[in-house]
């Protein structure tokens, strides 16, 4: 179970996940070696799952992002593990969700322009099992966008 140091701790860690160890405790207001016992308790008790790099789409020339609504046909018992192993496997597939409602599956899809979205759109979404409807939403703006907890 997590106190308020455990999630100070988070909260530190979730603003900057690059610092150090004595940088965490210093924000945290603890000690080096009691910070680093607790960081090393949450990540093996699955609370941290790991550290990232954040990196901008655009500054690499992906400039388009195609959330994809995904409809599947259920009269084949595998529909959804066929559909999403074939979904799991194209790079340009960013996330997977699958839902509960008349949709089934979201995914964000990142392409450099229009014309390589159409294509991935073309010989490999489509190229997917299963689907009985697909409905795109196109990004215009983020305008919030965070993993961050409130904690």
């Amino acid at each position: 179970m997590l106190d308020d140091i455990d999630r100070r701790i988070l909260r530190v860690m979730q603003e900057d996940p690059g610092l150090a160890v004595a940088d965490v405790a210093g924000r945290a207001r603890l000690s080096t070696g009691a910070c680093a016992r607790r960081i090393d308790r949450m990540e093996r008790d699955g609370v941290i799952l790991g550290r990232r790099v954040e990196i901008d789409r655009r500054a690499l020339g992906y400039e388009v992002r195609v959330f994809l609504r995904v409809t599947l046909d259920k009269t084949t018992p595998r529909a959804f593990d066929d559909f999403l192993a074939g979904a799991r496997a194209l790079p340009e597939v960013e996330s997977i969700q699958t839902l509960l409602g008349r949709v089934d599956v979201r995914m964000d899809v990142t392409a450099r322009d229009l014309a390589h979205y159409q294509e991935i759109y073309r010989t490999k979404i489509l190229a997917l099992p299963h689907i009985a409807e697909i409905e795109a939403l196109m990004l215009v703006s983020e305008l919030k966008s965070t993993d961050r907890l409130p904690l």
